[in-house]
């Protein structure tokens, strides 16, 4: 149901972040790794299974709206796929810095 918001003593403005900005461009990740990242975590931080598994809930869509900035590896077996920000979206945030 919704609420009043001055049901709440503080509001933020909603902050999403690009590939560029949370990840390294050397590396490639797995979705549990970006969902990390997106909570301001380290990729090989310990979480409890449900934490994790609503972690990997909210990346799924933050990847699909980011795409035309990500790229991912040619997943080999049933290693997961990793996905890094592409070489544009890097070049674009360098761009918008100078």
């Amino acid at each position: 149901m919704p609420r009043p918001k001055d049901d709440f003593d503080t509001l933020y403005p909603y902050q999403m972040y690009t590939p560029a900005e949370i990840l390294d461009p050397d590396l490639l990740y797995t979705v549990p790794e970006i969902g990390r990242r997106l909570q301001d975590l380290a990729p090989d931080t310990a979480l409890e299974e449900e934490t994790e598994a609503r972690i990997i809930a909210w990346t799924i869509p933050w990847l699909v709206y980011n795409q035309d900035d990500l790229v991912i590896n040619d997943p080999e077996g049933d290693e997961p796929g990793y996905f890094g920000v592409s070489e544009e979206a890097v070049a674009a945030l360098d761009d918008s810095d100078a």
